[in-house]
């Protein structure tokens, strides 16, 4: 499985990005798929995933403005960010998961890192 990450940039706070991630190789082994970040001298946390069946989960800090989402017909995985705030600013990783979980933890594939950076 490869995965493919795009959309990162800068944005002023207060507005928005969508990041894609998009899936080949042996897609139909795939479970959960979803979004960490990783803010400079900080560890790597949970944003957001999304099962097959479309049950989806959230870090606290970004319920309510961020909403994943998935396109099995494109085997990809949106992850649409409002209201973004400088705290926000982080390199944000597509992740994917073989087996399913209610949590999207414990990833068995990475995509490259895509930077956000929310700054005015």
């Amino acid at each position: 499985v490869q995965l493919q990450a795009s959309g990162g940039g800068q944005v002023q706070p207060g507005g928005s990005l969508r990041l894609s991630c998009a899936a080949s190789g042996n897609i139909f082994s795939i479970n959960n798929m979803g979004w960490y970040r990783q803010a400079p001298g900080k560890q790597r946390e949970l944003v957001a995933g999304i099962t097959n069946d479309g049950s989806t989960n959230y870090a606290d800090s970004v319920k309510g403005r961020f909403t994943i989402s998935r396109d099995f017909a494109k085997n990809t995985v949106y992850l649409q960010m409002n209201s973004l705030q400088p705290e926000d600013t982080a390199v944000y990783y597509c992740a994917a998961r073989l087996t399913a979980a209610t949590i999207f933890t414990k990833p068995d594939y990475w995509g490259q890192g895509t930077q956000v950076t929310v700054s005015s």
